[in-house]
């Protein structure tokens, strides 16, 4: 081979990983430090996105505008470009709201889906009591749905989809059945997290009401969730529609775990509280195709 050959053919593979085209992964949270209080589901949503990021990726992260976080402190604002149309849950119009947010020390931008009827209590998923909001499945269909329309506004088609908390587990569902022509989302991948439960009782009793829209019906649900349906329900239809399903405990109930097993779902073990970025980018590109 020629001096000149053997060196074009050196360069080429050195360049290679940085003329490989980054992949995308859009998380969906539910709680994100600092904009709401420490516990391991909102570090973990904070965490992994940053971290995916600093491993090359590119990321969107979103995460619903509770009541509870101080939009001055926290200088969020709203993108009227994005704001503005409504979104019909039970029968009824809710207007969505798009704002934004940067962390500055993570160089991460976070989108927030908001809404008056939704998400303007001073709790995110109980009132001072501990009494449950009667709506919460109303709460995480907007939460999902207002994600869902807004990432077709911003024209960013995602490889990954990583689904992060009880509030973003209705996306696999949605993005399969309702959005599945979507070119935004039709070739992504869907992963869900698996924590152990999040909510004590249920998602209300309109949540089978709220349900059907545009492909999806009751029917859709109807193995796993027949009443207003509890956690480990709401878990089970988020694996049922995911392409993969990450453990983020060891508490989570077997249950669940047995159900994702039974469908042959790719599944990432518990991987711990530290240095888990590599795991999780390791299972993202064993979903994804094999000629990528």
């Amino acid at each position: 081979m020629h001096f000149c050959e053997k060196i074009r053919n050196f360069a080429n593979e050195k360049l290679k990983p940085c003329l490989m085209k980054a992949k995308k992964v859009l998380f969906i949270t539910t709680e994100m430090i600092p904009y709401v209080a420490e516990s391991p589901l909102s570090v973990k949503g904070q965490q992994l996105p940053q971290l995916i990021q600093e491993m090359g990726y590119e990321i969107r992260t979103f995460s619903p505008n509770w009541g509870i976080i101080n939009e001055r402190r926290n200088q969020l604002h709203e993108v009227i470009r994005l704001s503005g149309m409504n979104i019909i849950i039970d029968d009824t119009d809710h207007p969505l709201l798009i704002k934004v947010a940067s962390l500055q020390n993570a160089r991460m931008q976070i989108y927030f889906i908001d809404n008056d009827d939704y998400f303007t209590r001073k709790g995110i998923i109980a009132d001072e009591t501990g009494e449950e909001y009667h709506d919460n499945g109303e709460r995480a269909i907007f939460y999902v749905r207002g994600v869902l329309e807004t990432m077709k506004k911003l024209r960013w088609i995602p490889d990954i989809i990583h689904c992060h908390g009880w509030a973003a587990a209705l996306a696999p569902l949605l993005i399969k059945r309702a959005y599945q022509d979507e070119p935004s989302f039709c070739d992504s991948k869907v992963v869900i997290s698996i924590s152990a439960s999040e909510f004590k009782t249920d998602l209300g009793d309109s949540f089978q009401r709220s349900i059907p829209f545009k492909g999806i019906s009751a029917k859709d649900i109807s193995d796993v969730c027949t009443g207003n349906c509890t956690y480990p329900e709401l878990a089970k239809i988020a694996i049922k529609f995911a392409d993969g399903v990450v453990l983020e405990s060891k508490r989570t109930p077997s249950e669940i775990t047995t159900y994702a097993k039974s469908l042959g779902k790719p599944i990432l073990t518990y991987q711990g509280e530290e240095n888990y970025a590599e795991a999780y980018s390791q299972f993202y590109d064993s979903l994804m195709p094999t000629d990528e």
